[in-house]
């Protein structure tokens, strides 16, 4: 094989790696999801329908509108979000609480930075615990 078809090969290769792998972190593991609810969610939210603690309960999370679940007192910046939780904005939120609704009571949680974890957290969100 000529050396510019190689390297070529080579490119396009490293190309589908890098793409299979993204896509394989972007589904998200539910197992280690948990782990990073228990690390970082835990304290203010359960999976328990009804229960709300420091933050509502985030049982069916996933199509629920923002600030409109029961039995918590939702700050009115994340009552008037106007915001359907899907895998996207739940996603851009966990990244950045203040950033998606500025002044919501999420404090003084900043986000969490890894893609990874926040795929795992929400494949765990979505599986129900």
């Amino acid at each position: 094989m000529p050396h510019a078809r190689r390297r070529q090969f080579i490119l396009a290769a490293a190309i589908l790696l890098l793409s299979a792998s993204e896509l394989a972190a972007q589904a998200g593991d539910p197992a280690a999801g948990k782990m990073v609810f228990n690390n970082a969610c835990r304290t203010c939210h359960t999976l328990t329908a009804g229960d709300a603690r420091l933050g509502p309960d985030l049982d069916g999370i996933i199509g629920r509108e923002a600030g409109k679940g029961q039995g918590y007192a939702y700050s009115s910046s994340m009552k008037g979000a106007g915001l359907h939780w899907d895998e996207a904005t739940l996603d851009r939120f966990i990244a950045d609480p203040q950033a998606v609704v500025p002044n919501n009571n999420m404090k003084p949680f900043t986000g969490i930075h890894s893609q990874q974890d926040r795929a795992n957290l929400i494949a765990f969100l979505k599986s129900g615990g």
